[in-house]
């Protein structure tokens, strides 16, 4: 099965004289188009992890290092959602009907 990286990642920002840039801490989360070297990890890592039984998971990327790979709380669907207008759930329940046979 293909393995197919969200095209849109969300950068957090810190909000002024905070170095965090959680949104849970008031960072403001930027949706915008994955870097080369975002795909180039993602492309990597996506075949990998689905052999492992992990279709959706976030990756943690600072510069252009993986930092984290979240398998229990992937988020930013709805932000990705609401400024790109790319339905990353949907995707992910439609990738999950082609595992199942269902398409």
């Amino acid at each position: 099965m293909p393995v197919n990286p969200c095209p849109y990642c969300l950068a957090r920002i810190p909000k002024a004289g905070e170095t965090r840039g959680n949104l849970a801490v008031g960072g403001t989360g930027v949706a915008q188009d994955l870097s080369p070297r975002d795909r180039e990890i993602a492309e990597k890592l996506g075949p990998i992890l689905f052999k492992r039984g992990l279709m959706l998971v976030g990756l943690d990327v600072i510069g252009s290092h993986l930092t984290e790979i979240n398998v229990t709380s992937p988020t930013c669907m709805v932000e990705i959602r609401q400024q790109t207008g790319f339905d990353a759930a949907g995707a992910f329940i439609t990738a999950i009907e082609h595992a199942c046979g269902i398409y």
